[in-house]
């Protein structure tokens, strides 16, 4: 059955306020930010939250504004749990996603042979990760193949995973350079069949997707808060599961924070996720983190996971329409991340023409994605991420100015 994108829009642009959502965005007045999957634009409260905290380290000191502010910090957590469908003690801060990630492959005690199954999409800096581990402790590094429609094959996958018994099994939920949706609940299915450790890369969809950290099954989840969740630069999370809490796993270089020095020879990790946390925090950024949650919670996430995908497949219509044109995206399932190529034209001049149009975008190159660039056999794309706050309008003009632009090359 056909999705019926103009329904879904008009029927989420009833329950959102648009207006409202826009007056609270005030990037929205003078540009068509079609980037959040670089990062969001910041809605007032968190940008406030962000500045009163500031204002009171500036005013008190930072030791005493933490202190003082000490409820409204663990609203992170709070918040963040919320959204993920967990509790907050599955929660550990991080300074950006691909902090927590690495955070996360130190805790696992990786040996010579052992196998790291990951897909043909995963993230850049992730499969740059696996390349240093298998230098360092020469892990073996296998890809499951894809599907014809595009995504990994979870067939292929569970027969490699049933063979190979991987130390680990990394998804990248969605990937950086395509809006590709993975099926993590299928992979954690067979990940929980043969006991195997999953870590899940939610950067670009926390935010945008439901995440439901239960129903995925993951032990590990990582994310940024400064995209389609709108928070700060300079923000991510991790959540470490239950099963991975009741066992020794930690980080390879834990704090003081994350332990207790017992005695002169000895340390004992803390129960929670915050045995992956250090000392130091950007306390106003982690506020302005717990308000860009609340703020998502209160919007619902629901309504977003509609709305975004639908202006995305809205937005990707109207592009493979324009002549010189051709969209990238392949899958059973896409989220809110649209790239495509362009005839004539290179890279830094065509988004540099959009730029004067007052939209921004984003490039993606061969090796951000050697394997699906190679597979899709581009050197480079322009990516455009709308999210629930843009219109139908906006996407209007983002084609008339495509199309232009292919004009003009043509």
């Amino acid at each position: 059955m056909k999705i019926n994108d103009s329904d879904i829009l008009s029927d989420t642009e009833s329950i959102l306020d648009l207006t409202a959502l826009r007056d609270d965005t005030p990037g929205t007045a003078g540009r068509i930010h079609f980037n959040n999957a670089g990062c969001g634009l910041l809605p007032a409260p968190v940008l406030a939250a962000v500045q009163a905290h500031l204002e009171l380290e500036a005013e008190i000191g930072g030791y005493e504004a933490s202190a003082l502010r000490a409820d409204a910090v663990g609203g992170f957590y709070t918040e963040m749990a919320r959204l993920l469908g967990c509790r907050p003690e599955n929660i550990a801060f991080a300074s950006s996603a691909t902090h927590a990630y690495a955070t996360a492959l130190s805790a696992i005690d990786f040996r010579a042979g052992d196998v790291i199954l990951t897909t043909r999409n995963d993230f850049i800096s992730n499969q740059i990760a696996f390349l240093s581990l298998r230098k360092r402790f020469g892990v073996e590094i296998v890809h499951a193949p894809d599907s014809p429609e595009g995504g990994v094959d979870v067939e292929a996958l569970t027969a490699l995973a049933r063979r190979l018994r991987p130390r680990l099994v990394a998804v990248t939920h969605v990937p950086t350079n395509s809006g590709l949706v993975q099926p993590v609940e299928a992979i954690g299915q067979v990940c929980r069949e043969l006991d195997l450790t999953y870590l899940v890369d939610a950067c670009q969809s926390v935010g945008e997707l439901v995440v439901d950290v239960d129903a995925i099954g993951c032990d590990y989840l990582t994310g940024t808060c400064r995209k389609f969740l709108r928070g700060p630069r300079g923000t991510g999370f991790l959540y470490v599961s239950d099963r991975v809490l009741s066992t020794p796993a930690e980080p390879l270089f834990i704090d003081m924070y994350g332990a207790r020095w017992t005695s002169a020879a000895a340390y004992t990790p803390v129960a929670t996720a915050a045995r992956f946390e250090d000392w130091e925090f950007p306390y106003a950024s982690l506020l302005g983190c717990a308000e860009a949650a609340r703020y998502a919670s209160d919007v619902g996430i629901d309504v977003i996971a509609r709305r975004t995908p639908a202006l995305a497949r809205t937005l990707r219509s109207a592009l493979a329409d324009i002549p010189g044109v051709t969209v990238l995206e392949k899958g059973r399932e896409l989220a809110g991340i649209v790239t495509f190529t362009i005839n004539g034209w290179q890279a830094q001049p065509f988004k540099q023409r959009l730029d004067a149009h007052a939209i921004n975008s984003a490039l993606s190159f061969r090796e951000f994605a050697q394997y699906d660039f190679g597979d899709k056999d581009v050197d480079w794309c322009l990516r455009l991420s709308p999210h629930y706050y843009n219109t139908e309008a906006e996407i209007a003009r983002v084609a008339d100015a495509v199309g232009g632009l292919a004009e003009e090359a043509a």
